[in-house]
């Protein structure tokens, strides 16, 4: 780029403008993703440079913004004059004259809105014309030089108006004095600052002309190592003396070249943008531990026996016992069994039936009247007991101390916070689960089967009974007896009789291993039913909130390396 950026072998190329636009949409990806979890001064400072970067963009044109800096005395304004080819800014020895920035423009272009966005009050215009007589610069078009407040000023108000347009500009120009070079103000609150701006940095050492040749160049030397030592090897150094002109020349070429390559300005916003990535990258992890999007036996079984998923399922198997002697059972004594206690009503959970609600009304709740049921809905499944309770608490603490290894703390705890939410909160998910969980299914075919055949038994046994009757009746009141029928013997009353009896206890018998086989089946049914259901609230709430915030830490550590990549 000229002098400005030279040594150029050592010195990253300038950025292209899809670089730019590239860190600019990283960083705003990254502050996006990153939420709570980075530090709020850092994500302010990098939103004020994401401000800066869209406002200095909009008004880039032609024009590459040089602030003149430095400390009191140093020669700044007398460099900033000589430099217009007029007494532009006021000079002073001792005390900081320097109040309002001065500004100077080359070329034809005022460049009101971008001086206006700066804030220059003092504004003086050098055009080509002018330019070519005086010998200041004929080849400066777009250049927008600058003259600062002294940084050193015992003025609180000059150095915060010397930061302000700082934060401003395309290219620093220091300028220090023999006396001065070494002044930790400038080095420790300015140039070691900018190391991420190297490529855009200049000093000059003025007042050179009061300097044996060997002395400047002993004081260049050394100011060189400490400008190494501030993290700027490649920050050129000139010597300069306003009063003389010595070293004018030189530094006009630098400008020149800045002005002509014409990517000072992209090299300046990219610098900011690095730093602001660098602050961030500092609060994000190098990787993100590994969380496997389904949870582990431990836990669900942990999970299921916190909800009382034991009870649940042994009232289910009672509940189908139940229900198939009432449907299978002799029919004169099914009235007994309906005596019994309902063994999911006591729980509140005999309404959870196949395809969800009760049965009662069942088609005609309107889907509000569904999803207002669904949360108020709750079990009366007794507490968990403490060792059960201790027990999740464990794994979830060892669930979030993996998922966070690694992190920051901001991200560490939230991981760590995800992995163990609120218990009374996870109670009623977890009590929900298993309420909106169907426990019943539609009769087995067979009840009915054996239930009609229980009627037919029955049946066959009154009517047997009624015959008997019937002809003891008659044979008491010395009727004559018709012919009763015989069956190998056997008369068909009685036959019928004792017949439908046994007939009765045989299909009794014959259901017993059928309803106890089907109760097991039952109950692995609606075992893996809510094991499935626990399995979506430990995902839900455990595992896909620790997988958020992985997540975004790793775009977040994405988007900033590459912001950073921008200037490798």
């Amino acid at each position: 780029m000229s002098r400005l950026l030279s040594r150029r072998d050592r010195r990253p190329a300038a950025p292209s403008a899809e670089q730019l636009k590239d860190a600019v949409g990283g960083l705003i990806a990254a502050i996006d993703a990153g939420g709570e979890q980075l530090p709020a001064a850092e994500v302010e400072a990098a939103r004020k440079v994401l401000r800066k970067a869209s406002e200095r963009l909009e008004l880039v044109g032609d024009h590459t913004i040089v602030a003149l800096a430095g400390a009191t005395g140093s020669g700044k304004s007398s460099t900033f004059n000589r430099l217009v080819g007029s007494a532009v800014s006021t000079v002073g020895m001792l005390r900081p004259t320097t109040t309002t920035i001065s500004s100077a423009v080359w070329g034809d272009d005022p460049a009101n809105e971008l001086l206006d966005w700066v804030g220059s009050a003092n504004r003086h215009r050098v055009s080509r014309e002018r330019a070519e007589r005086s010998g200041v610069g004929s080849d400066l078009d777009g250049l927008v030089l600058l003259d600062l407040p002294d940084v050193d000023s015992h003025r609180v108000a000059h150095r915060a108006e010397a930061d302000r347009v700082l934060a401003l500009a395309d290219v620093f120009v220091w300028v220090t004095d023999p006396q001065k070079y070494a002044d930790g103000i400038l080095h420790e609150d300015y140039l070691r600052r900018l190391r991420t701006h190297e490529a855009v940095t200049l000093v000059v050492l003025n007042q050179a002309d009061r300097l044996a040749p060997e002395e400047a160049e002993a004081c260049s030397d050394h100011l060189h190592r400490l400008l190494v030592e501030d993290g700027l090897p490649n920050a050129e150094v000139l010597l300069v003396s306003a009063r003389t002109g010595q070293g004018l020349d030189d530094l006009r070429g630098a400008l020149a070249g800045a002005v002509r390559a014409a990517t000072a300005s992209r090299v300046r916003l990219v610098g900011d943008l690095y730093q602001a990535a660098a602050d961030l990258r500092a609060h994000v992890g190098d990787g993100e531990a590994s969380v496997s999007v389904e949870p582990d036996e431990a836990l669900v079984s942990g999970l299921a026996r916190t909800a009382g998923v034991p009870v649940v399922l042994d009232g289910v198997e009672r509940d189908y016992r139940t229900r198939a002697a009432a449907h299978t059972g002799w029919p004169l004594t099914r009235w007994l069994r309906s005596a019994r206690p309902d063994p999911l009503r006591r729980f509140r959970l005999d309404q959870t039936v196949l395809g969800g609600g009760s049965r009662a009304g069942r088609g005609k709740q309107t889907a509000q009247d569904q999803e207002i049921g669904a949360v108020l809905a709750r079990s009366s499944l007794p507490e968990a007991t403490p060792a059960a309770r201790a027990a999740v608490a464990t794994l979830m603490r060892r669930l979030g101390t993996k998922a966070s290894q690694g992190l920051p703390p901001l991200w560490a705890d939230a991981v760590e916070t995800a992995a163990g939410p609120n218990e009374k909160d996870l109670g009623d998910a977890l009590d929900q689960a298993i309420v909106g969980t169907p426990l019943r299914e539609r009769n087995p075919f067979w009840w009915y089967v054996a239930g009609a055949l229980h009627w037919l038994m029955l049946l066959c046994a009154v009517g047997g009974l009624l015959w008997l009757m019937l002809l003891w009746a008659m044979s008491a009141a010395m009727l004559p007896l018709p012919h009763t029928p015989t069956y190998s013997g056997v008369p068909v009353p009685t036959g019928m009789f004792l017949g439908g009896l046994l007939g009765g206890l045989l299909i009794t018998l014959l259901c017993l291993p059928l309803v106890r086989a089907g109760a097991r089946r039952r109950r692995r049914v609606i075992e893996s039913r809510l094991d499935r259901a626990i399995r979506e609230v430990a995902k839900n709430r455990l595992l896909a909130p620790q997988s958020e915030i992985l997540g975004r830490h790793r775009r977040v550590r994405e988007n900033l390396d590459r912001v950073l990549a921008t200037r490798a």
